[in-house]
């Protein structure tokens, strides 16, 4: 059973893990991210990784090679054909009517074959792209939930997202366009060239003297063109990621008054991606022009030489024609196996994008020893824990306590103190630098990670709501529940009576992160989530602080009923919110500075006594 949460926050301020060029995103108060580090290109090894994805279709890319060996077959014989019709006309000043018409239906025959093979092959061919692209695209989706929660922290999420769209259809298109075009090409060179050499060795010399020029244009557009396609991606990533955080914080933007600044961003990212999109295709559109230009040559070789073998009566003149045409087949395979490595590098570009996200570092995996945590009892045990987002910036120093099952604790201090530190290492989404966490008297990391985190239920500011019913986001942590169970949870938590009001009630469709409902009903069924999921510890984090005061005085009614029984973490800056709890425990400097009942540290006059008597501090400071 997964973790019911809303998602998680680090610490802000000092504490926070702030890696270099980093760009904050409104949607996550804090939450930091960068661009992809671009990295040398690998043609190669990248090209040998995505053929690992293509080469589970072997069945189906041999019946696609077969239809392609036949088609090329078929293709061949037209420019003989053509030599023989040319023949029959000028031969012997006569016109050959009989033969001529064979060889007419023939002609017609072979076009209308090529026509019916090639349909076929793109047919399978689309086929087995969208096959490997879903393959690939499972595989990067599939390892987005293995990475750990610091990934996402250093990343813009618009960013990832393009990896995962943009990235992913460029790869699709390279795909569909060069793996049947590689295959018909090669053996129409090869099949080319053998009837040319059957024809006339002479002539095939003549013709010979373009492939080195077609090599070297093509190797020299594909070195410039491969770093120019893969920086376009990355611009692009990068101006995913400025839409995506546009759209999910525009009531920010327009609070602030910040709509102007956000257009004049995209226009700079816009007009980079527009640079080095235009240099991309300058450079790669040099290509196709000048390969047309060395193929004519081509030709002219072969008419000079040909005609001059043609007078001396070495050749006729349909031998000629014939050869011209095979010419033409040998010529053009060649100019699109020059194109094919020149779409490869928008693809490829692509698929290594992808294959960095695949090569990142999971979570830690379960000890091998590792057992399921089964209802736990709650008692949570610090031993001189030390913890830092950075080496060089610890959070926490040798910290330790204990909170005895079924109490509440609630953690205040100063911004970046490590309050949701500590319920970050609770929860593993972090594992300690040093130290130790026990709960029910065992190390977590003897747990395994999913068992131990659906013992957890987790309430947070940000409210985050899936797209779906209310019914489908309650049964979030809990995807067999029944109606009545729902229906129950909801009761607990105070949502029933408003969910009640709605015109569909439970069968009600939330927008996106359940922006058709107030902050307040967002968070009452972030608290039936839990309520249904029932966890065996709580953590509030800022549950009630963006609410007003009257629908907090509702949900704290409903946190009440969930926490009677559970061990419960409380992060809050309200002293409504924190008073009642069975200790409070000051955090700063990296380490419980006081801790005991409201009552004792309002007496003792220390840090606490002040941020309750001093009403700006205690806003800031919990």
């Amino acid at each position: 059973m997964p973790m019911a949460s809303n998602g998680t926050r680090r610490d802000s301020g000092s504490g926070r893990f702030d890696p270099p060029q980093v760009a904050i995103g409104p949607n996550r108060p804090g939450q930091r991210g960068r661009g992809p580090v671009q990295k040398p290109q690998n043609f190669q090894g990248t090209l040998r990784r995505l053929w690992s994805y293509i080469d589970k279709e072997r069945r189906w890319l041999s019946i696609v090679f077969i239809l392609i060996l036949v088609d090329s077959a078929i293709t061949l014989s037209t420019p003989y054909l053509i030599g023989e019709a040319v023949d029959a006309i000028v031969g012997q000043g006569q016109v050959d009517f009989g033969y001529l018409e064979i060889v007419l239906f023939a002609m017609f025959a072979a076009y209308a074959g090529d026509a019916g093979l090639t349909l076929m092959q793109g047919w399978m061919m689309a086929g087995i792209s969208q096959r490997v692209l879903h393959r690939l695209r499972s595989a990067l989706f599939g390892k987005l939930h293995k990475l750990p929660l610091a990934y996402f922290d250093t990343r813009r999420h618009g960013e990832i997202m393009s990896r995962l769209s943009n990235d992913i259809d460029n790869v699709s298109t390279s795909i569909s366009q060069t793996t049947s075009q590689l295959m018909s090409g090669v053996i129409s060179v090869a099949g080319s060239l053998l009837f040319m050499l059957i024809l006339s060795p002479l002539l095939t010399l003549a013709s010979l003297i373009t492939v080195p020029l077609v090599y070297l244009l093509a190797r020299t557009v594909s070195s410039r063109s491969r770093p120019l396609f893969k920086e376009q991606q990355v611009q692009l990533g990068s101006l995913n990621g400025h839409i995506e955080e546009t759209i999910t914080g525009i009531d920010v933007v327009k609070a602030f008054n910040r709509e102007e600044q956000s257009i004049r961003t995209f226009e700079e990212v816009n007009a980079r991606l527009r640079e080095t999109g235009t240099k991309a295709q300058i450079v790669s559109g040099f290509l196709m022009p000048l390969l047309g230009v060395i193929g004519n040559l081509g030709f002219a070789a072969v008419a000079i030489v040909g005609s001059v073998l043609a007078v001396h009566g070495h050749i006729s003149i349909g031998v000629i024609a014939s050869f011209i045409g095979y010419s033409r087949q040998f010529v053009r395979p060649l100019n699109e196996i020059a194109n094919v490595f020149n779409v490869l590098q928008s693809g490829l570009a692509g698929a290594e994008r992808v294959f960095e996200v695949i090569d990142e570092s999971e979570e830690k995996k379960d000890a091998p020893n590792a057992v399921p945590l089964a209802e736990a009892k709650g008692e949570v045990r610090f031993d001189r824990v030390s913890f830092g987002y950075r080496e060089d910036n610890p959070i926490l120093k040798d910290v330790s306590f204990s909170v005895p099952a079924g109490s509440s604790v609630a953690l205040v201090g100063p911004t970046g103190a490590g309050k949701t530190t500590i319920v970050n290492l609770l929860t593993r989404f972090y594992d300690v630098n040093e130290g130790r966490i026990l709960l029910d008297g065992r190390d977590i990391r003897d747990y395994t990670r999913d068992s131990l985190r659906s013992s957890f239920g987790i309430v947070l500011q940000d409210t985050y709501l899936f797209s779906g019913t209310i019914e489908e986001n309650i049964k979030y942590g809990k995807p067999e529940a029944t109606e009545e169970e729902v229906r129950r949870a909801a009761e607990a938590s105070n949502a029933d009576t408003f969910i009640r009001k709605l015109p569909n009630r439970y069968r009600t469709q939330l927008t996106e992160n359940g922006s058709n409902l107030s902050q307040g009903q967002r968070q009452l069924i972030a608290i039936a989530r839990v309520v249904l999921a029932s966890p065996s510890i709580l953590i509030l984090d800022e549950a009630t602080s963006s609410i007003d005061t009257r629908t907090e005085l509702h949900i704290q009614e409903a946190l009440l009923r969930v926490m009677q029984g559970r061990t419960t973490f409380i992060i809050a800056h309200r002293l409504s919110t924190i008073r009642d709890a069975d200790r409070i425990m000051v955090i700063d400097q990296g380490g419980i500075v006081e801790q005991g009942s409201h009552a004792q540290l309002v007496q003792a006059g220390g840090v606490y006594s002040r941020m309750v008597r001093n009403p700006l501090a205690n806003a800031d400071g919990a």
